[in-house]
């Protein structure tokens, strides 16, 4: 993992060399093998995760109430993800109040990630204001944009409900 392959992250867009290598020197890489979760739904986020090599599924819990008093925990893939996307993962756990991850990612291959710990981003971001306001306007947009379109997702899911009742 060089410079050059982060600065492809959304999280490191508008930052230079020597900025993103900050970070860089704080990372670690590690290897996933294919069929594990490196990312449970509803464990304590401490992290986050680029993908530099393979292909990631990323599922949510269904978790239903039955009419025999049970639960229904079957999970949802939401989305395959690979790597020449430059996806990351964990960064909604790093402003939730409990810290919960909200999905889970399994490796549908081998996968080479870069994992930056919680402490460590924000421990640069608050030394180096300049760096810290750029990074934290990058995963405002990637929040963001994940919030939208789970807005669309909801609304097509409410469309598509209201139609099988209406009928």
């Amino acid at each position: 993992m060089d410079v050059n392959e982060l600065k492809q992250f959304e999280i490191f867009n508008k930052l230079n060399d020597e900025e993103v290598s900050l970070f860089k020197e704080k990372m670690r890489e590690i290897t996933v093998p294919e069929g594990e979760n490196f990312i449970v739904e509803g464990d304590v986020g401490d992290s986050i995760y680029l993908l530099l090599k393979g292909n990631v599924r990323i599922n949510q819990a269904l978790t239903l109430s039955m009419h025999k008093g049970g639960l229904d925990n079957r999970e949802k893939a939401i989305i395959n993800l690979s790597a020449n996307l430059r996806p990351l993962f964990g960064e909604m756990s790093l402003f939730d109040k409990e810290d919960r991850r909200s999905a889970s990612v399994k490796a549908i291959t081998e996968c080479h990630l870069s994992q930056l710990m919680k402490d460590d981003l924000f421990a640069i971001c608050n030394d180096n204001n300049e760096i810290g306001y750029k990074v934290m306007m990058n995963l405002a947009k990637i929040l963001s944009r994940k919030v939208l379109e789970t807005n669309q997702n909801v609304l097509k899911l409410t469309t598509a409900f209201s139609l099988v009742l209406e009928r």
